[in-house]
């Protein structure tokens, strides 16, 4: 059963053979690539004539399709790093801030 519908960036696809869901995340063209990520977050890539040669079918977004995400931390997106990249003002001694002054 092939394909009857385009790839859509960002739209969801179910594999009628194997039942596994997925989502179109890029396309080029230029180099005949369809990139797409599984529900479980794994990768894979089609060529546009293997696309339409495959029984993929149109799906809603499932409820939860943020799994692949599930055992990130904020840490590890980098949005809870409190470091300012300057010096801590506790390990600073008289002599840091003279010369600091000196300096400038």
């Amino acid at each position: 059963m092939p394909t009857v519908a385009d790839p859509l960036l960002e739209n969801w696809y179910q594999d009628a053979e194997t039942g596994r869901s997925f989502r179109v995340v890029a396309m080029d063209e230029d180099n005949d690539s369809i990139e797409i990520q599984y529900l479980n977050g794994d990768l894979g890539e089609f060529d546009f004539a293997s696309w339409y040669e495959s029984p993929f079918i149109p799906i809603e977004p499932p409820e939860d399709w943020s799994t692949p995400f599930d055992d990130v931390e904020l840490d590890d997106l980098g949005y809870t790093d409190p470091d300012l990249h300057a010096p801590d003002q506790r390990d600073l001694t008289l002599d840091d801030f003279l010369n600091d002054e000196d300096e400038h």
